[in-house]
């Protein structure tokens, strides 16, 4: 099974109602199951782009001259509701170039097409290629390159077209 099967999988497995599925052929044994509601509580606390009052309570907490800009980051992320957004699938290490001599894979600004890669996420030593499923223009970037990323994390928000 390579790697798009896998990821076709997690597409039908999240869009349906299956609670788990479980397949093994020669020697390869692959179990994905439906986040269960706590566990999807916790994951989206984790994530510091995702809610906005851990912004504004914590860096003041930390230290008094990051309490501002972290501020104005989650007023910007508010007001997306027209906005797309494009979450990591899987645990990882982001990055938006696929290799360091090569162009950013997404630049904010760019028109992206479903199946157009993104960014890539390193995980256990593989190198994933993340795609597009919509159609539109990137407008923020919401994770720096080559930090650590959570599954359902936001990456990107994309201005539909």
């Amino acid at each position: 099974m390579d790697f798009k099967q896998i990821q076709e999988l997690i597409r039908l497995i999240n869009k349906s109602n299956i609670g788990e599925i479980s397949i093994e052929e020669k020697g390869f044994k692959l179990t994905i199951r439906q986040k269960q509601d706590q566990v999807q509580q916790i994951i989206s606390a984790a994530p510091v782009y995702q809610q906005a009052p851990s912004f504004q309570s914590l860096p003041p907490a930390q230290n008094d001259g990051g309490g501002a800009p972290q501020a104005e980051k989650a007023k910007a992320a508010e007001p997306a509701s027209n906005l797309i957004t494009i979450k990591s699938p899987m645990i990882g290490t982001f990055y938006r170039r696929s290799s360091p001599d090569k162009p950013l894979l997404a630049e904010i600004g760019d028109e992206i097409i479903p199946g157009k890669v993104v960014c890539i996420i390193e995980a256990m030593k593989l190198f994933n290629e993340i795609e597009s499923e919509v159609k539109g223009k990137v407008v923020k970037v919401l994770v720096e390159d080559a930090s650590p990323v959570e599954y359902d994390q936001p990456l990107f928000l994309v201005e539909p077209a």
